[in-house]
């Protein structure tokens, strides 16, 4: 038997388990810590309406409403965008609710779930390439961002203007202040750990909810609720049902990054009921009412000037009363926020936590990726269409993959049964060591996979099943491996509360 390291007596402010529990499991602190360890059941702190404002946030984030906005550019209008809507808010609420219960019931974050199917030193790769796009697109949501608070300021403080006209490494003085200053913000809030970004997500949500009903209500009062529900060259027939089905596919896509790492919310969540509730309403219903605030503003505005808007950022800064643009300045920026916490901040935080596990921790991974955020300039990322299709959609084509192997092999090969202190040892004998810790199955299923899946992405010769591409992934992935999964193994279900920390350590 392989001779493995016994961890140590973690620091007593977490309250963790004794350094006899962690030796009878044989745990190891190359893959333990109080960020990886389980959640303790008891204690656990996210209810229905934690995870419902989750989605408050993130559905309404202003990429979404750009992405719907081109719906109707494209020629779809208002029932056709509501379908599509819909079709993509009833995948993501199956998809969604099956990756939230396995991190309900084994209480750890999505690095240590990835041990499951591609082994404990194999997930290194779902974590990596999941945490590498949220990084990427850390920084861009904030350099995005930083435009409208760039808006804010120059329309309360007008003297500014001579900092926009410098510019020093593609940014201008005033865009380098307001970038560094959302950052910094981010930074703290997060430094306080996920109990801190419930809360505050908790607050945002309303706020963000109320904020863009009343612009769909402002934009309808302008021309007396009486909007334009298509456009004059409106699709029909089978290119328009292949736009809806697209659109739907796209939908889930946009979220591929989030169904691989929900486990590292619902980890916390009480029960298995908050999950279905939260999602429910945050999903289909909540997706529900973006649609009608999309069709409301782009309606509104093609009724007033025949203009296709492409953000609710261009109807805020038509906005003439400065108070009322302040505001409404101010929702976007803690929308944005509240979408960058939880989207691209907490991912890579974990990934990070799960490479070096002996040397950081939630605050100080999350401060490396913070910096990692900053120091590639995102705002020439953004500007780089060759990056962001390439790179960003070259790699955002391997979730699909990664998902498709990591819930064929939790609900079909093993059926739910993990053995979660298995999880955290290296001990040559153990469940998840598979061939030196890699399961080289999974790589079979991902690599074959991966390849179509970005032909599907990148390639244009295949750009009208582009949207399909994640799809695609997933389901080859899934087939492969179920077929070549290793099944001549007893598989245990044992939980982790001997090992477990508490939620709110």
């Amino acid at each position: 038997m392989r001779k493995t390291e016994i961890a140590q007596d973690p620091a007593p402010s977490w309250m963790g388990p004794s350094p006899e529990q962690l030796a009878a499991h044989r745990i190891s602190p190359r893959f333990y810590n109080s960020d990886l360890a389980p959640s303790r059941k008891e204690g656990r702190s996210w209810t229905a309406y934690s995870l419902f404002t989750l989605w408050a946030n993130d559905v309404h984030s202003l990429g979404n409403y750009g992405f719907a906005l081109g719906l109707f550019a494209l020629g779809l209008g208002a029932w056709q965008i509501l379908v599509a809507l819909l079709v993509g808010a009833g995948l993501l609420f199956f998809l969604l609710t099956l990756s939230g219960f396995m991190g309900h019931k084994t209480g750890v974050p999505y690095p240590v779930m990835s041990r499951i199917a591609f082994g404990i030193h194999g997930a290194q790769l779902a974590a990596s390439v999941r945490g590498i796009v949220a990084i990427a697109w850390f920084g861009i949501q904030t350099y995005l961002a930083s435009s409208v608070l760039n808006v804010l300021l120059l329309t309360l403080v007008p003297s500014l203007q001579s900092w926009a006209d410098t510019e020093f490494l593609g940014l201008s003085g005033l865009g380098w202040f307001s970038f560094t200053l959302l950052w910094v913000v981010q930074v703290v809030i997060v430094s306080y750990g996920m109990e801190m970004i419930r809360k505050y997500e908790a607050i945002a949500g309303p706020i963000i909810l109320v904020t863009f009903l009343s612009l769909a209500v402002w934009m309808l009062s302008r021309v007396d609720f009486s909007i334009s529900w298509a456009r004059e060259d409106a699709l029909s027939g089978w290119e328009m049902w292949m736009h809806i089905l697209g659109g739907g596919s796209l939908w889930v896509a946009i979220y591929g990054t989030f169904v691989l790492n929900f486990s590292d919310f619902t980890r916390a969540a009480k029960k298995k009921g908050s999950i279905v509730v939260g999602n429910f309403w945050g999903i289909p219903i909540n997706m529900l009412v973006f649609g009608l605030v999309v069709i409301s503003l782009a309606g509104a505005q093609y009724e007033l000037d025949g203009t296709v808007i492409t953000s609710p950022a261009d109807i805020v800064q038509s906005i003439g009363n400065p108070v009322l643009l302040a505001l409404a300045s101010v929702a976007l920026l803690i929308l944005t926020i509240a979408v960058n916490l939880m989207a691209n901040f907490v991912a890579p935080t974990y990934a990070l936590t799960n490479m070096f596990p002996r040397h950081l921790n939630f605050r100080s991974a999350a401060l490396i990726s913070a910096i990692i955020g900053f120091v590639i300039l995102p705002w020439n990322l953004y500007d780089s269409p060759i990056v962001i299709v390439y790179f960003l959609g070259g790699l955002g084509a391997l979730l699909g993959p990664l998902f498709g192997i990591i819930m064929i092999d939790y609900w079909v090969i093993r059926k739910t049964k993990v053995n979660v202190p298995q999880l955290y040892t290296e001990a040559g004998d153990g469940e998840y060591f598979y061939h030196r810790g890699v399961n080289w199955r999974a790589i079979g299923a991902f690599i074959p996979a991966s390849l179509i899946s970005l032909v599907f992405a990148l390639v244009p010769a295949f750009v009208s099943v582009s949207q399909f591409s994640w799809f695609s992934g997933a389901g080859i992935a899934a087939i492969i491996y179920f077929f070549i999964a290793r099944r001549s193994f007893t598989f245990r279900e044992v939980d982790g509360e001997e090992i477990a920390v508490p939620t709110t350590h």
